[in-house]
């Protein structure tokens, strides 16, 4: 299997794991050190997301780049109206 699909299938594996801990903290079902414990797995996991998040950003730009399109606009640059 490509390295993308891995990255793909890692990063929505992630996403749905910090997804359920964000709705088990929320729903006060757990206790003190089973929060601390969870907010932590959920640290990593977001910085997993957006670790592959940025990959897939600096992929994009490098194809633009490569191909002549259009010079991409960052997206950090785009208004959110």
């Amino acid at each position: 299997m490509p390295k993308n699909s891995n990255q793909l299938k890692d990063f929505e594996k992630s996403l749905s794991q910090l997804e359920k801990i964000v709705k088990r903290m929320e729903a006060g079902e757990l206790g003190l050190e089973e929060s601390l414990d969870q907010f932590e797995k959920g640290i990593e996991l977001a910085k997993n997301c957006q670790d592959t998040l940025s990959n897939a950003e600096l992929r994009v730009e490098q194809l633009i780049e490569k191909n002549g399109l259009q010079k991409a606009i960052p997206f950090e640059d785009i208004d959110e109206d």
